[in-house]
């Protein structure tokens, strides 16, 4: 089959469209063949093993996983002895590693029924960035009718379903972003938008329930600032790229965590894992039409290296989609 391999940490350079062995499903893993995947921050931060610190988890010298890519969307092939909620040619999507391949090989627990009214492609812009901003907001966050939200980063690929999501969820939503993106960002149904090149949302006085940072681009003093006296800063990585460095957005979090000790649950670090369950509510908002995915540009899977590069250097509004 062919695929997209790493072998070594870089630019997009070192992304290679090669034909590799197809994957053989273990005795509780389904092999799907995919009709289509997404790029997210987390593939360029492995591309170059980004910050260093990760590397202790994406691999020390070297990316352990060759084949790179998370989400998917695609059609069962094949399925292992043990699993019993799939059966060859049931149209599914999830999140994997080795997605950008024409096959990938996943645990059924983590993969749910494609939303009958969204595209392969649509639904591949689904699974890592629609449960990071569910997790955040309706876990972490607790969002309830009537809070004040903002969303810094609301043009990224977990920004476009924050919105999305804190409007559902009965909030007053503000989303942070650049001017290029205000008219993508209010057609989410944000009530209002901050131009981050003409204002500072720290500063402007207004004060938030809960602050949703997925850009790690603010200090801690520095949101706070936008909070309410019981407001929560919630935070989720970050997807600034200046190069590598020793901890990146890492560090944001590390401080926020052990600041959450002494400051009464105010700050949270949000960490995920695909879910099953979260892609049953989301396929359920989704066919309701209360989110709908919104796709910046397709690439085909031989031109994944260059949908990566305009994600990580052109800071892509929305999700970017590979066909396969």
């Amino acid at each position: 089959m062919k695929a997209i391999v790493q072998d070594r940490y870089g630019s997009s350079d070192v992304l290679e469209f090669r034909e590799v062995d197809r994957p053989v499903p273990g005795d509780a893993e389904v092999l799907v063949r995919v009709h289509a995947s997404s790029v997210n921050a987390r593939d360029w931060h492995v591309m170059r093993g980004d910050p260093y610190v990760a590397r202790l988890t994406f691999g020390l010298t070297r990316p352990k996983q060759r084949i790179q890519g998370a989400d998917f969307a695609g059609v069962v092939e094949a399925v292992g002895k043990d699993v019993t909620r799939l059966r060859p040619g049931d149209e599914v999507y999830g999140e994997a590693d080795g997605a950008f391949a024409e096959y990938v090989c996943a645990s059924q627990e983590v993969l749910g029924p494609k939303p009958a009214n969204l595209t392969f492609a649509q639904a591949a812009a689904v699974p890592l960035a629609g449960n990071t901003a569910l997790m955040g907001l309706r876990d972490v966050g607790k969002v309830r009718p009537g809070q004040r939200v903002l969303v810094n980063g609301a043009s990224g690929g977990v920004g476009t379903f924050a919105v999305q999501l804190a409007k559902a969820l009965g909030a007053e939503v503000t989303g942070v972003c650049s001017t290029r993106n205000v008219d993508l960002v209010r057609s989410l149904g944000a009530d209002h938008v901050v131009d981050y090149t003409r204002e500072d949302f720290t500063r402007t006085g207004e004060r938030y329930d809960l602050l949703f940072d997925l850009v790690g681009n603010r200090t801690l003093a520095e949101c706070r600032r936008a909070l309410t006296p019981t407001g929560v800063l919630v935070l989720s990585g970050g997807g600034v790229s200046e190069g590598v460095s020793l901890f990146g957005p890492v560090g944001l979090i590390i401080r926020g965590t052990l600041m959450s000790r002494f400051r009464g649950g105010r700050i949270r670090v949000l960490t995920t894992e695909p879910s099953a369950d979260n892609l049953a509510a989301l396929c359920e908002l989704l066919e309701s039409g209360a989110l709908t995915p919104a796709v910046d540009r397709t690439y085909p899977l031989s031109q994944a290296a260059e949908a990566i590069r305009y994600v990580e250097v052109e800071h892509a509004g929305a999700k970017v989609v590979i066909t396969v």
